[in-house]
C-alpha cells in the first residue's frame, strides 16, 4: 500500500471539486513514479466530473495532461532515471496482445483501454486517479519523454489537445504546400493552427467571429474566413486538402464537406452535443472523407512531443492555482479562456 497524497476531486457527479486524498501505489519493477509539476485542463474534465458522456466512478480525481519529474523507478526500468522529466496522457494501460496495441493503436484496445482517470486498471477493480494531485505511478511502457527545451507549463497540454490534433494531420499525410482549414480556435483549434503550420502547410482558420482573427494570424494561420458571413462557405468551395474540425455544438457536416479538394479529407476531433444529418452525396461527389480522429498511441505521442520540440511548438496557456478549478471549468465553458488552463501542482500543497 503506498502513501496517501493531496488531490482536488469531485465527490459526486456535478460537485464543485474539494480538496481530497488519495492512495498511489508502490512503484513495481516496471513503474515510474512521477512528481506532478503541471496538469492541463481539458475540456473532457468537465464533461466526465459532470457525469455527461457515461457514468463516472467517484470520487474523480480528473487530469490527463500532465507533465512532472521522475523521483523513483522499478529495478527492471531502463529509459528513465530519477530526475529527468516525463509526461503522462489520457491512458496509462492496455493489453498489448490486441491488434490495436500491436500496431500501436494502444487506446483502442480491444480489451478496454485503462484510461489515466474515470477508469480502472486492466483488473477491472482499481479506479484510475489523475493529474489533479501531487503524484502518479505509472508503467514505464505507458510513460512519455518530455523533451527538456520545452516550456513544461506549456507542454502539458501537448498531451491531449496537441496529439489530438498531430495524430489526423499525421494520419491524412499533412505535407508542406497542403491547404489545411482548422474550424473553430479553441483550445484543439489553436493547437491544429500551430502544427498544420510547423509542417509546412497553408492554413486558413475558419470561424464565427472575426475577433479571432488577430490571434489565428499570431499563432500561424496564414488566412482568416469568417464562416458567418453569408458567401463565405461558397467562396471556398474546393479548397482545402484536410479540414480539421474542433466545433463542439451542433453545425452543418454537408456545408464544411463541399470546402474540400476532390480526394479531401474532413477530420472530426470535436464532439458536439446531437447527432449530425449527412447527405451522402456530399461524399460521393470528389471521392471525399467524413473521418474521426481520437488521440495517438504512446509512439504517436511521443514522435509529436519530439516535433514540438524540434518546431518550438507548445500551447498558449493560462496558468492557475488548483483552488481557482471550479472558476476555471465555468470559463471555459463560456470560451473565455486563451487556449488553455494548466493547473501549477506546487499550489496543491496545503490545501
Amino acid at each position: 500500500m503506498g502513501a496517501s497524497i493531496p488531490a482536488f476531486a469531485a465527490p459526486s457527479a456535478k460537485a464543485p471539486l474539494v480538496p481530497h486524498r488519495i492512495t498511489r501505489r508502490e512503484p513495481g519493477p516496471d513503474d515510474v513514479r512521477i512528481e506532478i509539476l503541471y496538469c492541463g485542463v481539458c475540456h473532457s474534465d468537465i464533461h466526465q466530473v459532470r457525469d455527461e458522456w457515461w457514468p463516472g466512478l467517484f470520487p474523480m480525481v480528473p487530469g490527463h495532461e500532465i507533465v512532472g519529474r521522475v523521483t523513483q523507478v522499478g529495478g527492471s526500468v531502463t529509459k528513465f532515471k530519477t530526475g529527468d522529466l516525463a509526461g503522462v496522457g489520457c491512458f496509462v494501460d492496455s493489453c498489448l496482445e490486441c491488434d490495436p496495441c500491436r500496431k500501436d493503436l494502444e487506446q483502442f484496445c480491444l480489451k478496454g483501454t485503462a484510461y489515466t482517470y474515470n477508469s480502472t486498471e486492466m483488473d477491472r477493480k482499481t479506479p484510475t486517479f489523475g493529474g489533479y494531485s501531487a503524484e502518479i505511478v505509472v508503467k514505464e511502457r505507458y510513460t512519455l519523454k518530455v523533451p527538456t527545451s520545452l516550456d513544461l507549463a506549456a507542454a502539458a497540454p501537448l498531451l491531449c489537445a496537441g496529439i489530438t490534433t498531430y495524430s489526423p494531420l499525421r494520419q491524412w499525410k499533412c505535407r508542406p504546400g497542403d491547404r489545411v482549414g482548422v474550424v473553430g480556435l479553441g483550445g484543439l483549434g489553436h493547437m491544429a493552427v500551430k502544427l498544420a503550420s510547423a509542417m509546412g502547410a497553408e492554413v486558413t482558420m475558419l470561424s464565427h467571429s472575426r475577433s479571432k482573427e488577430a490571434d489565428a494570424r499570431r499563432l500561424g494561420a496564414h488566412a482568416f474566413e469568417l464562416t458567418s458571413a453569408p458567401r463565405t462557405l461558397k467562396k471556398l468551395s474546393g479548397r482545402f486538402d484536410i479540414l480539421i474540425d474542433t466545433i463542439s455544438v451542433e453545425h452543418d457536416l454537408d456545408a464544411h464537406l463541399g470546402l474540400l479538394r476532390t480526394t479531401g479529407a474532413m477530420v472530426v476531433v470535436g464532439v458536439p452535443p446531437v447527432p449530425a444529418p449527412l447527405g451522402v452525396m456530399a461524399l460521393i461527389f470528389g471521392n471525399k472523407k467524413l473521418a474521426g480522429s481520437m488521440i495517438g498511441g504512446i509512439a504517436e505521442t511521443q514522435e509529436m512531443l519530439d516535433f514540438c520540440a524540434a518546431k518550438k511548438v507548445v500551447a498558449d496557456v493560462e496558468m492557475i492555482p488548483i483552488g481557482k478549478i471550479n472558476e476555471a471549468y465555468e470559463r471555459m465553458i463560456r470560451s473565455d479562456v486563451r487556449y488553455r488552463f494548466v493547473i501549477d501542482i506546487a499550489t496543491l500543497k496545503g490545501t
